[in-house]
């Protein structure tokens, strides 16, 4: 978890434990239908407040009007980190809607992807497959024909002038067993199509290639104005120069390390033969 944000959750923490002044962390546990440790967890920064626990929490407190100013805060809070479980509470299409806002707005657009094929290069069945998974690790809503639709949609992007993506993968990414080795190979086959594009260009980092930083969480750049940034728990939305920076200076050291062309075209088939072997 960013420093930055656990500061700001600690600060909504503090904030809610000045309105309940008076009133015991017990008592006003027992008023919400609480247990006592998760007021103690909310007021220390440990947990992050819904916006229905601090509508509550303002009422028990004897401060309705505050109760702005408390989701106000949590949605600064939020604009920043994006917990999955709150962004999946409606499944994932509005997700891929709210992507591709962003994706209209730029006109060169970076991302690295060191586990799996990316998004914006994914088949339909290859996408139905990780959205599936995805699904069952967050248990949320069961939408995955709408985002895979969705995610199709945002594809017609690559074909329209005046966008440039240049997109970097691990080597691993090909081998991925998150399909069934059917999906992979045509999601494979897809691959060597994209290398002809003239809006993307596709570079592989070879598991023997030597690099200045680990491959590690995947992301993508927005212009200079916007990093994005994947984890299991969320995604991170970084706006702010000093951290697009950071992530400008990873794809630049990952992508010194990748190879195109005819390079990445022989990884690419390399890995469609291993998934034809019996």
């Amino acid at each position: 978890m960013s420093t930055d944000y656990q500061k700001a959750r600690e600060a909504l923490g503090a904030r809610m434990r000045e309105l309940r002044a008076g009133v015991t962390g017990r008592e006003l546990a027992a008023r919400l239908g609480w247990t006592q440790s998760k007021v103690s967890k909310i007021e220390t920064g440990r947990q992050t407040a819904t916006v229905e626990d601090l509508k509550a929490w303002a009422e028990a407190t004897g401060h309705p009007a505050v109760a702005g100013e408390l989701v106000a805060r949590l949605e600064g809070l939020e604009s920043h980190t994006r917990s999955w479980r709150r962004q999946l509470r409606a499944g994932h299409r509005p997700v891929q809607d709210a992507l591709l806002v962003e994706y209209e707005r730029s006109t060169v657009l970076r991302a690295w992807q060191s586990s799996m094929v990316v998004g914006l290069l994914q088949t339909p069945d290859y996408a139905r497959s990780v959205f599936t998974r995805f699904t069952e690790l967050h248990q949320s809503p069961r939408d995955i024909d709408d985002a895979v639709r969705a995610r199709m949609r945002r594809q017609e992007l690559l074909y329209q002038p005046g966008r440039v993506f240049h997109i970097i993968m691990w080597e691993a990414a090909l081998h991925a067993g998150v399909c069934p080795p059917a999906v992979l190979a045509a999601q494979l086959d897809r691959l060597v199509g994209i290398l002809g594009l003239d809006t993307v260009r596709l570079g592989i980092v070879p598991y023997s290639a030597q690099v200045a930083v680990p491959p590690g969480n995947s992301f993508w750049l927005y212009d200079d104005r916007l990093a994005i940034v994947e984890d299991w728990h969320a995604e991170l939305w970084l706006d702010d120069p000093d951290s697009v920076n950071v992530y400008q200076r990873v794809w630049d050291a990952l992508n010194a390390a990748a190879v195109y062309g005819s390079t990445a075209y022989r990884l690419i088939s390399r890995a469609r033969a291993q998934v034809e072997r019996p």
